[in-house]
């Protein structure tokens, strides 16, 4: 049987100028193609900027992205599309199809077609996938993630919208059970909608060789530290957790990642006192995190939206339990005291609360890591082969 065709389409996708950007959809098409059995080319379009000056913040990033790139043997195309910042949301599917049709039509040319797209996000990038794959023929599987279904259907244009890529795509993946109940919500059959959950590479992801050193890399004494991985926005909930910090007099904590919300927590960190015992670390590349959780005695996770959040894995991989918010996704992932623990509230003090709840029974390094091994790529990969197949056969009219 040939390998599968694949054009995978996402917005949500690693960049030079943005490489941890979506890096959990790069990561599970990396471990589909690693099977031999599929091929991918990716389209991940970036939004229109003319400047690449600094003092444009993140908008700049977006213009020192490079058009064509080459990623862990992916070979990966970033052609811009316009956006309209705060008033596009209603549009913005639109704008994106239109970009992307001539830039479809030159890669069929090219590559002499495709058997499916494989699209994430489902706003707008599912949206204007379905219309894609309409005009040039071609099958679409779309995955949610997070927001796509959980917050954007709340607006009625966009809602009208994503029903629509529900009702027209050929198949839907939910990275959770969470995900799925929110598609059936929105009108999928639930026949059409399979749950497929991220996983883990165990191989990157590990314990470190040596603990100590890996905690001195980090500044870590000998007082129990807490990790918090992930981009300085709101939903991510990073000033609840440093809030936390003013209860837990014992505990330091090194947050990792970087964002328009980097200001305000400083501030944050400094109107309480916390410069000696919290740190905001900046970004550091995917490879370097295994290091970083494994140093850690616990991670923390104080987000108020997730679809299924890799960081739970990942450092639970490395051996660190977690201390995860009670949201979508959250629990599938923490099922055991050896994974560590969901909060009872996702404010300062549930969060504390849920610290002290797990340092007072903390399960041993060997056993979250043993917990975690389980969740690697393998089933998903399996998964994706089984329903990419069916998807094909179908529209072929063989299946």
């Amino acid at each position: 049987m040939p390998p599968l065709r694949l054009l995978t389409f996402s917005t949500l996708f690693p960049n030079d100028a943005r490489p941890n950007h979506g890096v959990f959809v790069e990561n599970r098409l990396r471990h589909l193609v690693a099977s031999g059995e599929a091929t991918s080319l990716v389209v991940a379009p970036v939004p229109w900027f003319p400047s690449a000056h600094p003092r444009f913040g993140d908008w700049a990033l977006n213009a020192k992205a490079v058009r064509q790139e080459t990623r862990h043997g992916l070979t990966i195309h970033h052609p811009r599309f316009p956006v309209l910042p705060k008033i596009g949301m209603s549009i913005a599917p639109r704008l994106l199809y239109r970009a992307m049709v001539p830039v479809f039509a030159r890669l069929l040319r090219e590559h002499g077609g495709f058997d499916a797209i494989d699209a994430h996000y489902i706003y707008p990038d599912g949206v204007a996938a379905v219309w894609l794959g309409r005009r040039f023929g071609l099958p679409v599987v779309a995955t949610a993630r997070g927001t796509d279904v959980s917050l954007i259907p709340n607006y009625p244009r966009p809602r009208k919208l994503i029903q629509g890529a529900i009702a027209h795509a050929d198949a839907l993946i939910g990275v959770s059970a969470a995900m799925k109940d929110a598609l059936v919500a929105l009108g999928a059959p639930e026949s059409k909608v399979t749950v497929l959950r991220n996983g883990v590479d165990t191989a990157l992801f590990h314990p470190p060789a040596d603990r100590a050193a890996a905690r001195a890399a980090v500044g870590f004494g000998e007082r129990p530290a807490l990790i918090s991985v992930g981009h300085l926005i709101e939903r991510k909930g990073h000033d609840r957790t440093i809030e936390a910090m003013t209860r837990l007099p014992e505990f330091d904590l090194a947050i990792f990642g970087d964002g328009p919300e980097r200001k305000a927590l400083e501030a944050q960190i400094a109107r309480l006192g916390l410069g000696g015992r919290v740190r905001l670390m900046g970004t550091r590349p995917h490879a370097e995190l295994p290091a970083l959780y494994g140093a850690a005695d616990a991670s923390v996770l104080s987000s108020s939206r997730e679809g299924w959040a890799n960081v739970l894995l990942e450092s639970m991989a490395c051996g660190t339990p977690v201390v995860a918010s009670n949201i979508w996704g959250n629990p599938e992932v923490v099922r055991t005291e050896a994974a560590g623990t969901i909060t009872r509230e996702n404010t300062p003090g549930g969060i504390a609360e849920g610290v002290r709840r797990l340092f007072a029974a903390a399960p041993s390094r060997a056993a979250t890591r043993a917990y975690a091994e389980p969740f690697s790529w393998d089933e998903t990969t399996a998964g994706q082969l089984r329903l990419f197949r069916e998807v094909v056969a179908r529209r072929a009219g063989t299946g």
